[in-house]
Protein backbone atom coordinates (compact mmCIF):
# COMPACT_ATOMS: atom_id res chain seq x y z
CA UNK A 1 0.00 0.00 0.00
CA UNK A 2 0.96 3.42 -0.19
CA UNK A 3 -0.78 7.06 0.56
CA UNK A 4 -1.18 9.72 -2.04
CA UNK A 5 0.63 12.60 -1.50
CA UNK A 6 0.76 16.54 -2.40
CA UNK A 7 4.48 17.59 -1.70
CA UNK A 8 4.63 21.30 -0.59
CA UNK A 9 8.14 22.44 -0.13
CA UNK A 10 11.03 25.35 -1.90
CA UNK A 11 14.82 25.09 -0.58
CA UNK A 12 17.47 22.21 -0.71
CA UNK A 13 15.67 21.97 2.89
CA UNK A 14 12.65 20.07 1.26
CA UNK A 15 14.62 17.53 -1.17
CA UNK A 16 15.46 14.77 0.95
CA UNK A 17 12.25 14.69 2.35
CA UNK A 18 10.85 14.25 -1.60
CA UNK A 19 13.08 11.76 -2.39
CA UNK A 20 12.75 9.50 0.49
CA UNK A 21 8.68 10.05 0.07
CA UNK A 22 8.97 8.50 -3.68
CA UNK A 23 11.71 6.01 -2.46
CA UNK A 24 9.26 4.09 0.25
CA UNK A 25 6.67 3.70 -2.66
CA UNK A 26 3.98 6.66 -1.82
CA UNK A 27 2.54 8.43 -5.38
CA UNK A 28 3.30 11.68 -5.25
CA UNK A 29 0.56 13.06 -7.35
CA UNK A 30 1.70 16.63 -7.34
CA UNK A 31 4.10 18.90 -6.40
CA UNK A 32 3.57 22.79 -5.39
CA UNK A 33 6.62 24.78 -4.93
CA UNK A 34 7.22 29.10 -5.17
CA UNK A 35 7.41 29.77 -8.59
CA UNK A 36 11.39 30.58 -10.78
CA UNK A 37 12.75 33.47 -9.41
CA UNK A 38 15.05 36.02 -11.00
CA UNK A 39 18.62 34.81 -10.48
CA UNK A 40 21.94 33.89 -12.21
CA UNK A 41 24.71 36.30 -11.90
CA UNK A 42 23.01 39.24 -13.28
CA UNK A 43 19.42 38.89 -11.74
CA UNK A 44 18.40 38.45 -15.47
CA UNK A 45 17.67 34.44 -15.64
CA UNK A 46 14.38 33.03 -13.92
CA UNK A 47 15.42 29.95 -11.64
CA UNK A 48 13.56 27.23 -10.54
CA UNK A 49 13.20 26.40 -7.21
CA UNK A 50 15.59 23.48 -5.39
CA UNK A 51 12.08 21.53 -5.15
CA UNK A 52 10.90 22.22 -8.91
CA UNK A 53 14.22 20.95 -10.33
CA UNK A 54 13.98 17.67 -8.24
CA UNK A 55 10.40 17.33 -9.03
CA UNK A 56 11.13 17.33 -12.65
CA UNK A 57 14.00 15.03 -12.60
CA UNK A 58 11.82 12.78 -10.58
CA UNK A 59 8.91 13.11 -13.25
CA UNK A 60 6.36 14.66 -11.13
CA UNK A 61 3.60 16.80 -12.19
CA UNK A 62 4.99 20.70 -10.31
CA UNK A 63 2.35 23.75 -9.99
CA UNK A 64 3.60 26.75 -8.78
CA UNK A 65 0.54 29.13 -7.82
CA UNK A 66 1.76 32.46 -6.37
CA UNK A 67 -0.81 31.97 -3.72
CA UNK A 68 -4.25 30.18 -3.43
CA UNK A 69 -6.59 32.83 -2.99
CA UNK A 70 -8.03 32.01 -6.84
CA UNK A 71 -11.21 29.50 -6.20
CA UNK A 72 -9.81 27.51 -9.40
CA UNK A 73 -6.28 26.98 -7.73
CA UNK A 74 -8.10 25.48 -4.68
CA UNK A 75 -10.23 23.33 -7.14
CA UNK A 76 -7.41 21.87 -8.64
CA UNK A 77 -5.83 21.20 -5.52
CA UNK A 78 -9.02 19.29 -4.27
CA UNK A 79 -9.51 17.28 -7.84
CA UNK A 80 -6.03 15.58 -6.91
CA UNK A 81 -8.13 13.56 -4.58
CA UNK A 82 -4.49 13.20 -2.14
CA UNK A 83 -4.61 11.18 0.80
CA UNK A 84 -2.42 13.68 2.97
CA UNK A 85 -0.24 16.89 1.97
CA UNK A 86 3.54 16.96 3.27
CA UNK A 87 4.94 20.33 3.89
CA UNK A 88 8.20 21.13 4.12
CA UNK A 89 9.28 24.73 3.84
CA UNK A 90 6.75 25.74 1.03
CA UNK A 91 7.37 29.52 2.20
CA UNK A 92 3.31 30.06 1.42
CA UNK A 93 0.32 31.05 4.30
CA UNK A 94 -2.37 27.59 3.46
CA UNK A 95 -5.44 28.91 3.87
CA UNK A 96 -8.05 26.12 5.40
CA UNK A 97 -9.05 25.62 1.97
CA UNK A 98 -5.70 23.97 1.20
CA UNK A 99 -5.28 22.28 5.20
CA UNK A 100 -8.36 20.48 4.95
CA UNK A 101 -8.02 19.63 0.77
CA UNK A 102 -6.63 16.26 1.68
CA UNK A 103 -8.13 13.10 3.47
CA UNK A 104 -5.84 13.49 5.97
CA UNK A 105 -4.92 16.99 6.29
CA UNK A 106 -1.52 18.61 5.70
CA UNK A 107 1.92 17.53 7.76
CA UNK A 108 4.56 19.68 8.37
CA UNK A 109 8.29 19.23 8.71
CA UNK A 110 8.85 22.11 10.98
CA UNK A 111 12.80 22.51 12.47
CA UNK A 112 12.83 23.27 15.68
CA UNK A 113 11.52 21.38 19.29
CA UNK A 114 7.86 23.41 19.31
CA UNK A 115 6.24 25.72 20.66
CA UNK A 116 9.97 27.18 21.09
CA UNK A 117 10.91 28.78 17.80
CA UNK A 118 7.89 29.05 15.73
CA UNK A 119 8.39 30.88 12.79
CA UNK A 120 10.47 31.64 9.68
CA UNK A 121 13.82 31.45 11.24
CA UNK A 122 13.99 28.44 13.93
CA UNK A 123 17.51 26.73 12.79
CA UNK A 124 19.60 30.30 13.19
CA UNK A 125 17.39 31.71 16.09
CA UNK A 126 18.53 28.50 17.95
CA UNK A 127 21.82 29.21 17.93
CA UNK A 128 22.13 32.65 18.61
CA UNK A 129 19.69 31.65 21.46
CA UNK A 130 22.85 29.50 22.67
CA UNK A 131 20.21 26.64 22.94
CA UNK A 132 22.17 23.30 22.99
CA UNK A 133 19.27 21.02 21.44
CA UNK A 134 17.08 21.21 18.91
CA UNK A 135 15.10 19.04 16.61
CA UNK A 136 12.87 18.52 13.86
CA UNK A 137 8.94 18.13 14.22
CA UNK A 138 6.47 16.54 12.53
CA UNK A 139 2.92 18.52 13.16
CA UNK A 140 -0.55 18.27 11.69
CA UNK A 141 -1.61 22.10 10.60
CA UNK A 142 -3.85 23.87 11.75
CA UNK A 143 -4.63 27.89 10.79
CA UNK A 144 -1.85 29.02 13.23
CA UNK A 145 1.79 29.66 12.91
CA UNK A 146 3.25 26.64 13.72
CA UNK A 147 0.38 25.73 16.42
CA UNK A 148 -0.53 22.13 15.15
CA UNK A 149 -0.53 19.02 17.13
CA UNK A 150 2.62 17.25 16.79
CA UNK A 151 2.83 13.56 15.65
CA UNK A 152 6.61 12.90 15.93
CA UNK A 153 9.97 14.06 17.53
CA UNK A 154 13.65 14.12 16.44
CA UNK A 155 15.95 15.96 18.95
CA UNK A 156 19.28 16.71 17.24
CA UNK A 157 22.21 18.28 19.72
CA UNK A 158 23.89 21.45 18.61
CA UNK A 159 27.36 21.23 19.22
CA UNK A 160 29.32 24.40 20.71
CA UNK A 161 31.17 25.61 17.64
CA UNK A 162 28.14 24.38 15.03
CA UNK A 163 26.66 26.58 12.35
CA UNK A 164 23.47 27.45 11.23
CA UNK A 165 24.65 25.51 7.35
CA UNK A 166 25.90 22.13 9.30
CA UNK A 167 22.71 22.14 11.77
CA UNK A 168 20.93 22.87 8.43
CA UNK A 169 22.05 20.13 6.64
CA UNK A 170 21.63 17.85 10.10
CA UNK A 171 17.86 18.28 10.34
CA UNK A 172 17.67 17.96 6.08
CA UNK A 173 18.15 14.73 6.58
CA UNK A 174 16.86 13.72 10.17
CA UNK A 175 13.70 15.38 9.08
CA UNK A 176 13.20 13.36 5.56
CA UNK A 177 13.83 10.16 7.87
CA UNK A 178 11.18 11.67 10.21
CA UNK A 179 8.70 12.84 8.02
CA UNK A 180 9.02 9.27 6.01
CA UNK A 181 8.44 7.38 9.01
CA UNK A 182 5.82 9.84 10.32
CA UNK A 183 4.08 8.42 6.46
CA UNK A 184 4.34 4.76 7.52
CA UNK A 185 2.29 5.38 10.91
CA UNK A 186 -0.37 7.48 9.40
CA UNK A 187 -1.28 5.09 6.59
CA UNK A 188 -1.48 2.34 9.84
CA UNK A 189 -3.35 4.70 11.44
CA UNK A 190 -0.83 4.81 13.83
CA UNK A 191 -0.16 8.65 14.14
CA UNK A 192 -1.49 9.98 17.79
CA UNK A 193 -1.32 13.52 17.46
CA UNK A 194 -0.02 15.87 21.08
CA UNK A 195 -1.27 19.24 21.64
CA UNK A 196 1.56 21.64 21.87
CA UNK A 197 1.89 22.94 25.64
CA UNK A 198 1.19 26.58 26.10
CA UNK A 199 4.01 27.67 27.63
CA UNK A 200 7.44 27.91 25.85
CA UNK A 201 6.29 29.82 22.90
CA UNK A 202 8.95 31.68 21.19
CA UNK A 203 8.82 32.91 17.76
CA UNK A 204 11.80 33.12 15.13
CA UNK A 205 11.55 36.13 13.38
CA UNK A 206 12.73 36.22 9.50
CA UNK A 207 16.72 37.47 10.06
CA UNK A 208 16.94 41.65 9.52
CA UNK A 209 19.97 42.31 7.97
CA UNK A 210 19.98 45.38 10.64
CA UNK A 211 20.97 42.51 13.36
CA UNK A 212 24.09 41.26 11.26
CA UNK A 213 26.20 43.40 11.97
CA UNK A 214 28.81 42.02 14.78
CA UNK A 215 28.92 43.86 18.60
CA UNK A 216 31.79 43.22 20.22
CA UNK A 217 30.89 45.15 22.62
CA UNK A 218 28.50 41.75 23.78
CA UNK A 219 30.25 39.04 26.00
CA UNK A 220 32.44 36.63 24.15
CA UNK A 221 29.34 33.78 24.35
CA UNK A 222 26.94 35.55 23.04
CA UNK A 223 28.99 37.27 19.88
CA UNK A 224 29.81 33.51 19.12
CA UNK A 225 26.67 32.59 19.17
CA UNK A 226 25.48 35.08 16.67
CA UNK A 227 27.96 34.54 14.14
CA UNK A 228 27.62 30.96 13.89
CA UNK A 229 23.84 31.44 13.83
CA UNK A 230 24.14 33.64 11.04
CA UNK A 231 26.86 31.20 9.14
CA UNK A 232 27.20 30.94 6.20
CA UNK A 233 24.20 33.15 5.16
CA UNK A 234 23.64 36.19 5.66
CA UNK A 235 26.92 35.83 7.57
CA UNK A 236 27.70 38.17 10.65
CA UNK A 237 30.25 41.08 9.51
CA UNK A 238 32.43 43.75 10.68
CA UNK A 239 34.00 46.72 9.11
CA UNK A 240 38.34 46.50 9.23
CA UNK A 241 40.01 49.56 6.73
CA UNK A 242 41.75 47.66 3.97
CA UNK A 243 43.94 50.11 1.66
CA UNK A 244 42.62 52.88 3.09
CA UNK A 245 38.81 52.37 2.64
CA UNK A 246 36.47 50.27 4.89
CA UNK A 247 35.70 46.91 3.88
CA UNK A 248 33.32 44.56 5.38
CA UNK A 249 34.43 41.28 6.17
CA UNK A 250 32.01 38.15 6.62
CA UNK A 251 32.39 35.83 10.18
CA UNK A 252 31.80 32.75 8.92
CA UNK A 253 33.35 30.63 11.85
CA UNK A 254 35.00 31.51 15.47
CA UNK A 255 35.53 29.39 18.45
CA UNK A 256 35.38 30.80 22.29
CA UNK A 257 38.84 31.80 23.64
CA UNK A 258 40.76 33.64 26.63
CA UNK A 259 41.84 37.81 26.42
CA UNK A 260 40.71 40.68 27.71
CA UNK A 261 40.87 43.87 25.87
CA UNK A 262 38.75 47.08 24.76
CA UNK A 263 35.76 45.43 22.64
CA UNK A 264 36.72 44.73 19.21
CA UNK A 265 40.82 44.86 19.34
CA UNK A 266 42.50 42.67 17.80
CA UNK A 267 44.96 40.81 20.45
CA UNK A 268 46.86 38.43 18.69
CA UNK A 269 48.09 37.67 15.42
CA UNK A 270 45.82 35.19 14.66
CA UNK A 271 42.87 36.94 15.24
CA UNK A 272 41.53 36.64 18.94
CA UNK A 273 39.20 39.75 19.19
CA UNK A 274 38.46 41.14 22.48
CA UNK A 275 34.48 41.40 23.71
CA UNK A 276 32.79 43.27 26.26
CA UNK A 277 33.98 40.02 28.26
CA UNK A 278 36.10 37.16 26.95
CA UNK A 279 37.22 37.41 23.60
CA UNK A 280 36.80 35.21 20.51
CA UNK A 281 38.86 33.52 17.66
CA UNK A 282 37.69 34.23 13.82
CA UNK A 283 38.50 30.99 11.83
CA UNK A 284 37.01 31.56 8.87
CA UNK A 285 36.12 35.10 7.06
CA UNK A 286 35.07 36.54 3.88
CA UNK A 287 35.53 39.63 2.04
CA UNK A 288 32.90 40.81 -0.38
CA UNK A 289 33.21 39.67 -3.29
CA UNK A 290 35.83 37.55 -2.25
CA UNK A 291 36.07 33.53 -1.35
CA UNK A 292 35.50 31.80 2.46
CA UNK A 293 39.11 31.66 3.59
CA UNK A 294 40.61 30.32 6.81
CA UNK A 295 42.33 33.00 9.17
CA UNK A 296 45.62 31.89 8.05
CA UNK A 297 44.95 32.70 4.56
CA UNK A 298 43.39 35.74 5.27
CA UNK A 299 45.62 36.79 7.28
CA UNK A 300 48.30 36.31 3.99
CA UNK A 301 46.65 38.51 2.11
CA UNK A 302 45.46 41.16 4.77
CA UNK A 303 48.06 41.17 7.74
CA UNK A 304 46.61 42.56 10.42
CA UNK A 305 48.54 43.16 14.02
CA UNK A 306 47.75 42.97 17.72
CA UNK A 307 46.32 46.31 18.60
CA UNK A 308 44.13 46.48 15.09
CA UNK A 309 40.29 47.33 15.81
CA UNK A 310 37.55 45.62 13.81
CA UNK A 311 33.90 47.97 14.36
Amino acid sequence: MSLRIIFMGTPEFSVPTLRLLVDAGHKIVAVYTQPPRPGGRRGLDLQKSPVHQAAELLGLPVFTPVNFKDPGERERFAALKADVGVVVAYGLLLPEAILNGTREGCYNGHASLLPRWRGAAPIQRAIMAGDDKTGMMVMKMDKGLDTGAVALTREVEIGPNMTAGELHDRLMQVGAKAMAEAMVKLEMNDLPLTPQPEEGVLYAAKIDKAETRIDFARNARDVHNHIRGLAPFPGAWFELEIGGKPERVKVLGSELTEGQGAAGELLTDDLVIACGSGAVRLTKLQKAGGKPLTAADFLRGTPLGAGTRLS
